[in-house]
């Protein structure tokens, strides 16, 4: 609707009106937050947690609303029909920008339960959604480097300890777990210095996801596989550039895959030997959708060899 506007001037709109929304959506979830910090009593805290979820779900809705109005993308979705909005499901994405969130959201509403993924520590900072986040339970993770594990090593296992926590929680009602599985958002210079054997993502990190498994397992429907490729788009894409208006094209693929009944195992994921089979699972998935965004790439630009 407002593609007729420059781009500078379309971002800034949009982002007034994100912010707009966010505000607005705080401002109405700041009292059940308050409460929820005053009130330990378990069963309240859940049903303020369902409110909490309700006015999240309008944030949602507005903000798609607003992705119509400001944005003209052409969508190439296939694979997200036929599941179950109150099934809880685990979905496991590659990472490309800070648009992917706005995406899967807009996407997947009404489709499968809300949405809630893993963050790092520092984003509990973020102005207002920090604390909306933590009082939705959303999980938080602090990541540890291997060399600050070595100078430390009563702190290994603790994300897995955090992530089995929040697991727990999901438990209690339907939910979508969203796992971006590389970690952090795509770019060359990230899969240089990984050496990752993937043309088109960073290595896929195991030991969230099979905490996730291990935990709530038998709580989940199924897996959903979903690929996120902006084809015109070089990585990293910043969210400015999508606020603008230069994301022309949105591609996604989703499957569901039924989860393997030897990662649903209590405890398994400290197993050295489970987390090789479940790394060696998981690359070959990655295999699979390095090769799928190469074709996907090639549908739109059949010449063009060079990383996106």
């Amino acid at each position: 609707m407002l593609g007729f506007l420059p781009g500078p001037l379309r971002g800034a709109i949009a982002l007034l009106l994100y912010t707009g929304n966010t505000v607005g959506a705080f401002t109405t979830l700041l009292p059940f937050v308050i409460l929820k910090t005053l009130i330990p009593h378990e069963g309240t805290r859940h049903f303020l947690t369902r409110i909490l979820t309700g006015i999240a779900w309008i944030w949602i809705y507005i903000n798609s609303l607003i992705l119509r109005i400001t944005q003209d993308i052409a969508w190439d979705v296939q694979g997200v029909d036929g599941f179950d909005a109150t099934a809880s499901y685990l979905l496991l994405s590659n990472h490309r920008s800070w648009a992917d969130i706005l995406v899967l959201q807009h996407i997947w509403k009404r489709r499968i339960p809300f949405l809630k993924f893993f963050l790092k520590r520092q984003l509990i900072w973020v102005p207002l959604l920090g604390i909306a986040w933590w009082a939705l339970d959303f999980p938080f993770m602090k990541r540890y480097s291997k060399q600050f594990i070595e100078k430390h090593p009563e702190l290994k296992g603790k994300d897995l300890e955090t992530t089995r926590k929040y697991c727990e929680k999901f438990k209690k009602a339907p939910i979508s777990v969203i796992n971006f599985v590389e970690g952090t958002r795509f770019d060359e210079k990230k899969r240089q210095y990984q050496n990752s054997p993937y043309q088109h993502l960073l290595k896929p990190r195991a030991g969230g996801v099979a905490t996730v498994l291990s935990a709530m397992g038998e709580n989940l429907e199924a897996i959903i596989d979903v690929t996120i490729v902006y084809p015109e788009n070089s990585a990293p894409l910043p969210f400015w550039d999508f606020l603008k208006g230069k994301i022309p094209r949105v591609v996604m693929r989703a499957k569901r895959i039924e989860i393997p009944k030897e990662f649903v195992q209590s405890g398994a994921e400290t197993d050295p030997e489970f987390r090789q089979h479940f790394q060696d699972w998981l690359n070959a998935l990655w295999d699979e959708k390095d090769r799928q965004i190469t074709e996907i790439l090639q549908k739109y630009f059949p010449t063009k060899k060079e990383n996106p």
